[in-house]
């Protein structure tokens, strides 16, 4: 079986910290997306699209951390005066 895009979002640009109080919100879970998206050359889902898909993956999103790739495209374009 395939996997989504999603699951592969999850799979690659995220992990879950339970320990951890830096995690992602629900809010900023939808902006790595994208990020891993552009980077792995895939269309971005409109951000009703991602949600209803995390939600049927009872996703733990306050509990996720990003990481790889997506997560620096993603820090670097929220933070231009980084550059």
């Amino acid at each position: 079986m395939a996997q989504s895009q999603f699951d592969q979002f999850l799979k690659e640009a995220t992990y879950t910290d339970p320990e951890s109080g830096l995690t992602l919100d629900g809010d900023a879970l939808y902006g790595p997306y994208t990020s891993w998206c552009y980077i792995s050359h895939n269309t971005p889902q409109p951000e009703r699209i991602f949600w209803e898909a995390m939600r049927q993956r009872s996703c733990p999103y306050p509990k996720l951390r990003m990481k790889g790739p997506a997560a620096a495209d993603y820090i670097m374009s929220s933070y231009p005066a980084m550059v």
